[in-house]
C-alpha cells in the first residue's frame, strides 16, 4: 500500500474506476500554471485534471515567496517544502534538486516552482505518460501530463502573455489562461471526474487569519470544472458579466463606467472613477476596543455610501453611455430595454476594452 503522504487520490482512483483498483501504476495527472505578477507582487497556481478534488494536493503558493505545483504521483509535501526552500533564498531550481535528491520516484513526479523574482524550475520525469512536458516564461511555468498534446500548454502559455499589461486581475489571467489550454482538449482521459482549483497570494491582502491567501476556489467535481471556477470567480467577486442588470447599483456597475470611459461613451472629458473607500481600522480594536471599532466601522459605512451614490449607482447618465456603445457596435435589438447590460454586451465591451488596454496609446496614460 501506498504511504499517506500520496493523499486521498489514490483513494479516490481506486474508488472511482475499476481498471485503477487492479493497478499499481496509479497517476494523478494534470495540467497547471504556477506565475506571478510582478507589478503587483502577486504568486498563484491554477490547475485542473481529471480527478477529483485536485485543490487538496497540486497548488501551493506563499505571498512574498511563489508558487508550487506539485502533480503526476504526487508527494504533497513538496508544495511547503519548495516554499520553504525559495522562502531561505534557495534557487526554484536549487530547491526542485533538493527536493528530489532522494527521492526513489522521481521519474514519476512533475514539478513547477517559481519565485517572485520570476525565476522558474520544471521536472517532468521520464515515467510520465504522453503527452507530458512543459514550457516557462520570465514570470511562469507550465507543466502538464496525460493531456490530448503539447498545444495544450501552448495555448496556456500564449494567452497568459496576451494579457500582459492589460490592467486585468491577475487571478482572472490565470483563470482564463488555464481556460485557453482547456479548450484545447487538456487531459485526454475522457470520462473520468473532472475538477479545477485557483490560489493566489498577496502579501497586501492579509487573506483569513493572516495566511495573506486572496483567492482560494475549489471546484471538487464538475463537468466544466474550470469554466465553473470562472463563474464563481466572477459571481463572488462581482465582477462585471456575473449578472444581467438595467438599473442597479454595484461594484460591477463602476468597474462598466471606467471600461465606457476608457472607450470614450462615459464622461470622455472628465475624470476617471477614483478607488472604493477601503477599510484600513487596525483590526485588533474589535477586542481590544469595540467602541473605537465600531467607529471605524459607521465613518467607513458612511464613506462607502458616498462613493457608491456618486459612482456605483446605474443611473441615466451610465444608461445612455451603455446604449450608444450598443449602437456603434450592431447591439441595439428592437425590444430591448433601455441599458440593457447582458452577455452580449459584457463580451463586447471586454473586447473592445482589451484591445484599448493593448494599444501602445495605453502606456502612456496618467
Amino acid at each position: 500500500m501506498h504511504s499517506a503522504r500520496w493523499l486521498p487520490f489514490v483513494l479516490v482512483l481506486l474508488l472511482t474506476t475499476a481498471a485503477a483498483a487492479d493497478s499499481e501504476e496509479l497517476h494523478f495527472s494534470t495540467f497547471s500554471i504556477c506565475a506571478i505578477d510582478p507589478d503587483t507582487g502577486e504568486s498563484g497556481v491554477a490547475v485542473t485534471t481529471r480527478v477529483p478534488f485536485v485543490g487538496r494536493a497540486v497548488p501551493w503558493v506563499r505571498a512574498g515567496v511563489g508558487a508550487v505545483a506539485t502533480q503526476s504521483w504526487t508527494v504533497v509535501e513538496y508544495g511547503t517544502q519548495g516554499l520553504d526552500l525559495m522562502e531561505t533564498g534557495v534557487s526554484p531550481e536549487d530547491a526542485l534538486a533538493q527536493l528530489l535528491a532522494d527521492d526513489e520516484g522521481r521519474e514519476m513526479r512533475q514539478l513547477g516552482l517559481i519565485d517572485m523574482q520570476g525565476r522558474t524550475a520544471s521536472f517532468t520525469g521520464k515515467k510520465n505518460d504522453e503527452w507530458a512536458g512543459g514550457r516557462q516564461g520570465p514570470d511562469f511555468t507550465i507543466q502538464g501530463n496525460i493531456l490530448v498534446g503539447k498545444e495544450v500548454v501552448d495555448a496556456v502559455a500564449d494567452h497568459f502573455i496576451s494579457t500582459r499589461g492589460m490592467g486585468m486581475a491577475f487571478a482572472e489571467r490565470l483563470i482564463l489562461a488555464l481556460e485557453a489550454g482547456q479548450q484545447q482538449g487538456g487531459d485526454k482521459r475522457w470520462g473520468y471526474f473532472q475538477s479545477a482549483a485557483i490560489r493566489v497570494a498577496d502579501p497586501d491582502d492579509s487573506g483569513r487569519g493572516g495566511d495573506h491567501i486572496s483567492l482560494s476556489i475549489d471546484v471538487g467535481e464538475h463537468a466544466q470544472p474550470v469554466q465553473e471556477m470562472k463563474r464563481i470567480y466572477y459571481a463572488t467577486g462581482q465582477r462585471l458579466g456575473y449578472r444581467q442588470f438595467s438599473e442597479i447599483q454595484g461594484p460591477d456597475v463602476i468597474e462598466l463606467k471606467r471600461r465606457l470611459h476608457t472607450l470614450g461613451y462615459w464622461r470622455a472629458d472628465g475624470e476617471t472613477i477614483p478607488e472604493a473607500p477601503g477599510f484600513d481600522a487596525d483590526r485588533s480594536l474589535m477586542r481590544d476596543d469595540p467602541e473605537e471599532f465600531h467607529k471605524h466601522v459607521a465613518e467607513y459605512r458612511k464613506k462607502a455610501r458616498e462613493f457608491n451614490d456618486a459612482y456605483a449607482t446605474y443611473d441615466g447618465e451610465a444608461m445612455d453611455a451603455v446604449d450608444a456603445f450598443r449602437e456603434a457596435t450592431g447591439l441595439d435589438y428592437t425590444g430591448d430595454p433601455r441599458g440593457l447590460v447582458d452577455r452580449r454586451l459584457v463580451e463586447a465591451l471586454d473586447a473592445a476594452y482589451y484591445e484599448k488596454m493593448r494599444a501602445p496609446e495605453a502606456a502612456k496614460a496618467p
